[in-house]
């Protein structure tokens, strides 16, 4: 049949099983929109911003593990969205972000809203597209959708000329092309089990691959059989329930006493799709000093590129331990005996004073059991890692690599979307007030999200920061705003609540929660918390664990 490209763009958008759209039209994608309304197939949210919708496609990516699709016209629009794009692209998000711009007698004359979104997006995405003929539209969109989902995931961009949109052309339609299983070598393999098979303290590290590529229940099948501890990188949590008997936590710059002290004492790394990032390898010449490491990972270029392995197959997760498992030999449990006394340890040195610490321990407990949790960026997020409880893959959400502040509201969103399910944002002051525009796309829509505003005035890492390595020089760190933001929450028809003192947190939480899943709405609390409380322990970058341990044990 023939089909005008805006149509044939919404019908591959469909072959791709796309739901949920996330996005903000503009002059140069009126033409999609129009197929999109006349479609009527494709649920679209209307954003706040263009960042919010980025953000909101890669919230649902994460949450279902499904590629986010978001839409923004030219210039600006297309510009706004490329925070959102680049932080799916250091974090492996599936992500197709479809863009308009002039059409093509009107490209490279600074036309009206003309910009080179594909030039500017090059290296944030894993593949982009400038679509001039109408007639290769289709087989575009299918290819986008098979690179985002494939191999080492990432955010595609298709930008589509205006006259495409219009012009016709034959329309076929096709089933999304089958992703294809990365090959293994079983030699390599099995060179990885003997070596596991002859370390006394194997110590698993478990990273954001883990959960991309779905193997979880295989990770814990390996903890059991060789009674090892397993630690998560920040993109890894969830990868492992933080309440098996062999989870000792996060490892790195922020993570536990426990997995600090495992990592010291351990003699062979077993890395599962993570990139040794500075924020976990902290010093790399140090970090893995006489250990042998095997590092399992689907991307080529991560081998040695931070960490220097003993070992490195390329692989997908689950497919290298789904062939690994049958070839090792089950171990004793004295080294998981040895790391149950660093736990002890671990339960004196964790700072349950601290309101940032009741809150979100009293949250973990009342928020709907394995539903999705938001963190943005900062103390916050770091409080969340260590404190609120993830028992599946793909609960926490959080931007890990790019670090981008303002992220929690258009994320919460697309997980809200994507499962169905009330979720947590826990959000700093600082970050809030960056994406806050968002929380009227919450209302409009109706999303069941329980906001818990970290508010300390400041922005809190950088100001804690400064208090240790720049002799307090607090500079441009206090924020000292004069929002009420209970009433700011009832302005944009939300309900706001407060936590002032401790033992108004469990009532206000209670009622927070019961409200957003009772009237499938969102809920701020404005948690009021000390400008001095401090996220520990923390390792400066370029430092030793050893070195830190000690400061740590004293």
């Amino acid at each position: 049949m023939k089909l005008k490209g805006a149509d044939i763009l919404i019908n591959c958008l469909l072959e791709q099983g796309v739901d949920t759209i996330f996005g903000y039209p503009g002059g140069a994608v009126l033409d999609i929109y129009d197929a999109l309304y006349r479609n009527g197939k494709i649920n679209h949210i209307l954003t706040a911003h263009e960042q919010g919708a980025a953000h909101a496609a890669d919230g649902y990516a994460r949450a279902t593990g499904k590629v986010g699709v978001c839409f923004a016209t030219s210039g600006p629009g297309a510009t706004n969205l490329v925070t959102g794009i680049a932080t799916a692209f250091m974090d492996s998000i599936p992500m197709v972000a479809v863009t308009g711009n002039v059409g093509l007698n009107m490209l490279g004359r600074d036309s009206f809203q003309e910009v080179d979104i594909a030039g500017i997006t090059m290296p944030i995405t894993k593949h982009n597209y400038i679509v001039k003929d109408v007639k290769e539209l289709a087989e575009t969109v299918r290819r986008a959708f098979y690179i985002a989902n494939s191999g080492r995931k990432g955010p595609v961009l298709i930008d589509i000329l205006k006259n495409v949109q219009v012009a016709e052309c034959e329309y076929l339609p096709q089933k999304p092309y089958p992703l294809k299983q990365l090959g293994i070598d079983t030699d390599r393999v099995r060179e990885t089990a003997d070596v596991i098979n002859a370390a006394k303290k194997p110590l698993i590290i478990a990273g954001g691959g883990v959960i991309s590529s779905g193997a979880s229940a295989y990770l814990k099948e390996l903890a059991k059989k060789l009674n090892a501890p397993v630690t998560y990188t920040l993109m890894g949590k969830g990868a492992i329930s933080d309440g098996d008997e062999r989870c000792i936590g996060m490892l790195g710059m922020h993570g536990t006493y426990t997995a600090a002290k495992a990592l010291m004492a351990s003699n062979v790394l077993i890395a599962l799709g993570t990139r040794f990032s500075d924020r976990v390898a902290l010093n790399r010449e140090l970090f893995a000093n006489g250990k042998k490491v095997i590092h399992i990972d689907i991307d080529n270029a991560e081998f040695d590129k931070n960490v220097k392995t003993s070992i490195r197959v390329l692989a997908d997760i689950d497919t290298y331990l789904k062939t690994v498992l049958p070839m090792l030999n089950a171990k004793g449990t004295e080294w998981m005996e040895e790391v149950e006394r660093y736990e002890e340890g671990e339960k004196l040195k964790t700072d349950t004073s601290i309101m940032a610490y009741k809150i979100l321990k009293k949250a973990s407990e009342l928020a709907p059991r394995g539903n999705p949790v938001v963190a943005d960026v900062g103390q916050h997020q770091m409080w969340t890692a260590q404190y609120f409880a993830a028992e599946r893959p793909r609960q926490f959400l959080t931007s890990g690599g790019l670090g981008t502040m303002g992220y929690s509201m258009g994320a919460a969103i697309g997980a809200a979307f994507g499962t169905g399910k009330l979720v947590t944002a826990v959000v700093g002051d600082g970050c809030f007030n960056m994406n806050m525009n968002e929380l009227s796309t919450a209302v409009t829509q109706g999303v069941p999200v329980v906001i818990l505003l970290m508010n300390n005035s400041v922005l809190g890492m950088v100001r804690q920061w400064q208090k240790i390595f720049y002799a307090r020089r607090f500079s441009q760190t206090t924020l000292d705003k004069k929002t009420d933001y209970v009433k700011f929450a009832l302005s944009f028809g939300a309900k706001g609540l407060r936590i002032e003192r401790e033992d108004e947190i469990e009532g206000v939480l209670k009622e927070a929660y019961s409200y957003a899943a009772e009237k499938c709405a969102p809920v701020l609390v404005d948690c009021r918390i000390s400008c001095d409380e401090n996220v520990l322990p923390m390792i400066k970058p370029g430092a030793a664990y050893d070195t830190q341990l000690e400061k740590m044990e004293d």
